[in-house]
């Protein structure tokens, strides 16, 4: 590992969010620029290009006595988020059940109460409140019936009861993401089985990616995830091993998971080859596995061990760090999201607003190694410069 960091490669996993890799470029910029202004550096990034069938961008830090740059790919998959997101609301509403009853019988709700009941509470939330809206829909179709009134009122009773779900109970719902929670969790099940021949290809595609930029010239590799990005880069790198196992020979590779939500897929019967990638991975020893977490997000399994919760005891544990994002924002922008709790889990990727712990920005383009990147408030920048003095210093006849 190198005391500092001049040449990166990043290979980027986004969440499970509508947004393209011109989005997250876009997005990546603008929190490059905040967090430039608050540490005390300068962040160009360049343009998106295309390399195969990915996307990546340059980007270049410097700061007193440093410079860092790096190439970053992006590996979204909002064509398959689209896919599941833009079907018709009821067809949502049908296959999210069918999904929810799947899940359930494949182990996910009693693991995930026994690993972390916040996202257990998590899963449980967005079908018991459409099933509620459901029911109560029901109940006001079916009024005239139960009531003992004429069955000629069901004229207005069935458009009634449509109109409360429709224009009433669903825009409140979609408030708190219920929709988009049904199709994360389909998307779940099928990281888990792998038997979507679409989600397939894709991570093959990615692999190709990955392949490519491990070929870069760089100090350090950083394989990155947040959320359900978390499961795929999993599978994506575990499928590079086992293409070549010798491909990250002399590379120092440091694979980092933001919020990550690995145990969502992983802890479902079906799920045999990400179990078994998740320790091929740990036991890799170019690969320094780091685990990003926060107290205040749900939407992941805080303090696991994900390592040895799949089975792999035996292996090395992923390292955590630990962050809280009220020490990252101001008191009045923390006020503003805490209660949109996918507002939340989005901050890993996002600026700060206050020196603390943890910044993506310097994570992906800074000085540092990112498996040293235990506290980031407690890192000294000027450290670079008084080498530089040094060396200079050393070099005078």
């Amino acid at each position: 590992m190198t005391e500092s960091v001049t040449r990166r490669v990043v290979v980027h996993f986004p969440g499970f969010e509508r947004m393209n890799t011109r989005g997250h470029h876009s997005r990546f910029k603008r929190s490059a620029s905040q967090s430039a202004k608050l540490w005390g550096f300068s962040a160009e990034i360049g343009p998106l290009q295309k390399l195969r069938s990915a996307s990546h961008f340059s980007a270049v830090s410097s700061g007193a006595g440093w410079q860092t740059s790096s190439t970053i790919f992006i590996c979204d998959h909002n064509s398959i988020v689209e896919e599941r997101t833009s079907k018709p609301i009821m067809q949502r509403i049908a296959s999210g059940f069918v999904n929810a009853a799947l899940i359930v019988r494949n182990g996910g709700l009693t693991g995930y109460f026994r690993h972390a009941w916040r996202f257990g509470v998590f899963f449980i939330f967005p079908f018991l409140l459409v099933a509620a809206g459901v029911a109560a829909s029901l109940g006001l179709a079916s009024f005239p019936w139960w009531s003992g009134l004429s069955l000629w009122n069901c004229l207005w009773s069935l458009p009634a009861a449509w109109a409360f779900f429709r224009k009433l109970f669903f825009p409140f719902s979609e408030r708190l993401h219920t929709l988009h929670l049904f199709a994360d969790w389909e998307l779940a099940s099928d990281v888990a089985s792998l038997d979507d021949p679409t989600l397939t290809r894709w991570l093959e595609d990615c692999a190709d990616t990955m392949s490519d930029a491990l070929e870069l010239d760089a100090d350090e590799y950083l394989i990155s995830s947040h959320s359900m990005g978390a499961s795929l880069a999993t599978h994506v790198l575990g499928m590079v091993l086992e293409r070549s196992p010798d491909a990250l020979a002399g590379r120092h590779v440091v694979f980092v998971t933001l919020g990550g939500a690995i145990l969502q897929c992983a802890l479902l019967k079906p799920a045999i080859r990400l179990r078994h990638r998740i320790g091929a991975i740990a036991r890799a020893p170019e690969i320094s596995w780091l685990e990003v977490h926060c107290l205040t997000d749900i939407v992941h399994f805080y303090k696991s061990r994900v390592v040895a919760i799949c089975g792999h005891a035996d292996a090395p544990q992923a390292a955590l760090l630990f962050i809280r994002m009220k020490h990252l924002l101001s008191p009045e922008r923390y006020k503003t999201i805490k209660r949109d709790f996918l507002r939340v889990h989005r901050q890993y990727v996002l600026h700060g607003e206050l020196k603390g712990s943890f910044d993506f920005t310097l994570l992906a383009t800074g000085p540092f190694p990112a498996d040293t990147l235990t506290d980031l408030s407690k890192r000294d920048f000027s450290v670079f410069s008084r080498r530089t003095k040094a060396l200079a210093a050393d070099s005078r006849p």
